[in-house]
C-alpha cells in the first residue's frame, strides 16, 4: 500500500476519518479540512483495497501561515520543518505499518525540499499513548509541552532530526 496525493474526490471519506477520531485529531469542517489539505506542504493517503481511505497525513511547514498554537510554536522556534498537523489510520487498519509508509514519504519529500526536521505534537490529555509509543519508535523525541487554548487538550511537541 503506497501512500499517494489527496485529490478532491477524496475529502469527504476523509474528513469522515479525520472526525471519528476527533479525539485525537480535532474534528474540522468540512471546509476547513478541504482548506488544510489545499496550503499543505504534504497531503497523502493510503487506499485499501475497496478504495476506502486507510489512512491520512496532512503536514505543513515553516512556510504555511500559522494555522493554530501548535503550528505557531514551532514557527516560533525552528527555521525550517515540516510540522505533521495530522495523522489518522482507520481502526481496521492500525499495527500494519500505513502510518510509518505515511511518515516515510513525508521525510523523504522534506528531505527533497531541504528541510532538516519533522515536528509534531501528541496529546498528553487526554492521554494518546498509542501515537506517543509510535513516534517513540519512530526516533521523535520531547522538544516542549503546552496547553491547547482552543480546546484545552494538553500536548507534548515532538522533533526528529533528518539525516
Amino acid at each position: 500500500m503506497t501512500p499517494r496525493a489527496i485529490a478532491p474526490a477524496d475529502l469527504p471519506a476523509l474528513n469522515a476519518l479525520n472526525d471519528a477520531h476527533a479525539a485525537a485529531v480535532n474534528a474540522l469542517p468540512p471546509a476547513d479540512f478541504a482548506a488544510l489539505v489545499g496550503i499543505a506542504f504534504r497531503a497523502r493517503m493510503i487506499e485499501a483495497a475497496d478504495g476506502a481511505p486507510a489512512a491520512f497525513l496532512i503536514a505543513l511547514s515553516h512556510e504555511t501561515p500559522p494555522q493554530g498554537p501548535n503550528h505557531a510554536w514551532f514557527l516560533a522556534r525552528h527555521p525550517r520543518f515540516a510540522y505533521v498537523d495530522r495523522v489518522v489510520v482507520a481502526d481496521a487498519w492500525q499495527g500494519r505499518g500505513l502510518g510509518r509508509a505515511l511518515y516515510d514519504d513525508l521525510a523523504a519529500e522534506a528531505r527533497e525540499a531541504g528541510l532538516p526536521l519533522l515536528a509534531c505534537e501528541v496529546n498528553l490529555d487526554p492521554p494518546n499513548p498509542g501515537s506517543m509509543a509510535f513516534h517513540q519508535k519512530l526516533g521523535f523525541a520531547p522538544a516542549g509541552e503546552a496547553t491547547d487554548p482552543r480546546n484545552g487538550k494538553r500536548v507534548r511537541y515532538l522533533v526528529k532530526a533528518l539525516g
